[in-house]
């Protein structure tokens, strides 16, 4: 009777044991972990490009966009210039011609 009574101590003392052994095995990274972890690793890796190249292609199309309105503003400045001169040419053309008419009237 004595040893029916020590069993189920004796049981639940070899499961601490047990359990004890096998949390302490955790401490040990097995290939499993150590491949999650460089999977998690490149993962952050990967989002960390992926945020230089964001930055990088919005700075681009800043710099673009600011090349493309600078461009526009030269194209406008000139378009400007050239019809100032072609109104100029066009009096100067329409002045002599007058004159060239009275000189024929004369």
């Amino acid at each position: 009777m004595v040893v029916l009574q020590k069993l189920p101590r004796a049981l639940l003392l070899a499961l601490l044991i047990g359990s004890a052994g096998a949390l302490g095995a955790c401490d040990e990274e097995g290939t499993a972990e150590k491949a999650g972890k460089k999977i998690d690793n490149a993962a952050e890796s990967m989002q960390e490009k992926a945020g230089e190249a964001t930055e990088a292609t919005k700075e681009a199309v800043e710099d673009a966009a600011d090349a493309t309105k600078k461009a526009a503003e030269d194209a406008t400045e000139a378009t400007k210039e050239a019809a100032e001169d072609a109104a100029d040419a066009t009096k100067k053309a329409a002045e002599e011609a007058e004159q060239k008419a009275k000189e024929a009237t004369k």
